[in-house]
């Protein structure tokens, strides 16, 4: 692997004498077979992490915490260095206890650190309205006097995590990875904001009638501390009726607001946080459900406890196409695995007491899988419902080609 001039990596192969832009060593190079988007993902990665703004800089850094008090102290030790530093190699020291941190101590304190400070209590992150496992950014935060400076610090911290390649035990909404690729978000994502809103927007949208029976202005209330606001969504909005002609316009801001505007400042805190150590344009590569994987990892998941927990509508789980389903996710490794219930529930994350505890919009909600669709169409999924719509296919490797095409070429295709 080498640089040119403009620090572009490209690689040699020795044995022909001949360079070439990808990577010789990927499975793509060799196997056409491979499906699209693990080919990119791979390739991403290694672009990603061999650009010389993530290489690690000469020397240490050092963190001192007590476990007692990691939240505090991690912040008063992480505000305190330049960004430069924070890119030095990167040693934890637990106060009162012995050991040199060759990686297993940076992976902990990370553990420990991302349990703490997206913990609710703290104000500054809240649980979906889809599960209690996914966070998003609190619109209340201001509780806390130095709530921008806190989440300047937990971006700087998952910038962190990412630049030394460690995890956080912490998954958001899509929205969220959405608004760090600077991405436009959708109707479909404020769902797991507010489910309410989000059933009120579909209605307006389906309903001829909607727009003069809802009675109502490009304008919105937001209670703040006891107190409501109205909030224009447009200049002079709360003047301006919704119609028939204008609905759509007042959806697209509706769902701005409630993602994004309305968690403005907060993000922004965050976001100048992160791209201290990780650049815009280099995150950009990745898409959202990429970006999970990136700073979550991927778990490992208990195909038994997954089946165990499934409820199934028109099948049976004796049904041979339900049986070559099982058979399928069993093959797969963890990250196509994680790929499937990303595309199924909406997150790769699995609740601390496994699948029984899964939660849908409306409370707790089974995987299900429902039969559906006709058999030359892809499966379809409800992340809020956490079900898949399985065509009955008439043989084992249709069902395999059709259901890695959904999930792997597929970003937000196929999905409700």
């Amino acid at each position: 692997m080498r640089l040119t001039g403009t620090a572009r990596v490209y690689f040699v192969d020795h044995n022909t004498k001949t360079t070439t832009w990808d990577d010789p060593r990927l499975p793509s190079s060799l196997d056409q077979n491979v499906p699209q988007y693990k080919r990119d993902f791979r390739r991403k990665l290694i672009y990603f992490r061999s650009q010389p703004a993530l290489r690690p800089l000469p020397g240490q850094c050092h963190i001192k915490v007590r476990r007692s008090h990691i939240f505090e102290d991690s912040y008063y030790e992480i505000m305190r260095q330049s960004p430069t530093d924070l890119k030095k190699r990167l040693m934890i020291k637990f106060e009162g206890e012995d050991g040199l941190d060759y990686g297993g101590l940076s992976r902990e304190f990370f553990f420990l650190l991302s349990h703490e400070m997206f913990n609710p209590f703290y104000c500054l992150f809240e649980y979906s309205a889809h599960d209690n496992y996914t966070l998003q950014i609190n619109p209340h935060s201001s509780i806390n006097s130095e709530h921008l400076n806190y989440f300047k610090f937990i971006g700087r911290v998952v910038g962190l995590a990412i630049f030394h390649r460690r995890l956080l035990d912490a998954f958001f909404i899509v929205s969220f990875y959405k608004m760090i690729l600077k991405k436009k978000v959708t109707l479909a994502d404020l769902e797991s904001v507010d489910a309410d809103v989000y059933r009120n927007m579909n209605w307006l949208l389906d309903d001829d009638t909607a727009a003069e029976t809802l009675d109502t202005t490009f304008s919105t209330n937001d209670e703040r501390f006891g107190e409501i606001v109205t909030i224009d969504l447009k200049p002079g909005g709360r003047d301006i009726p919704v119609t028939e002609e204008n609905k759509k316009e007042y959806v697209e801001l509706m769902t701005e607001w409630r993602i994004t505007r309305r968690v403005e400042e907060q993000f922004q805190a965050f976001a100048e946080g992160f791209h201290q150590l990780i650049p815009q344009e280099l995150v950009a590569v990745f898409d959202e459900r990429e970006l999970e994987l990136l700073m979550g990892g991927i778990a490992e998941i208990d195909c038994d406890d997954w089946k165990k927990h499934t409820d199934y509508r028109g099948y049976t789980e004796q049904d041979e196409v339900v049986q070559w389903f099982w058979k399928c996710v069993r093959a797969w490794d963890s990250e196509k695995k994680a790929r499937l219930l990303q595309f199924t529930t909406g997150t790769s994350r699995i609740p601390v007491n496994g699948f029984k505890d899964l939660q849908g919009s409306d409370g707790p909600r089974r995987f299900t899988i429902e039969k559906s669709g006709e058999v030359e169409q892809l499966p379809k999924s409800h992340t809020c419902f956490n079900r898949i719509d399985l065509p009955p296919y008439k043989s084992y490797e249709t069902l395999v080609s059709k259901l890695t095409l959904a999930v792997e070429e597929t970003v937000g295709f196929g999905q409700e």
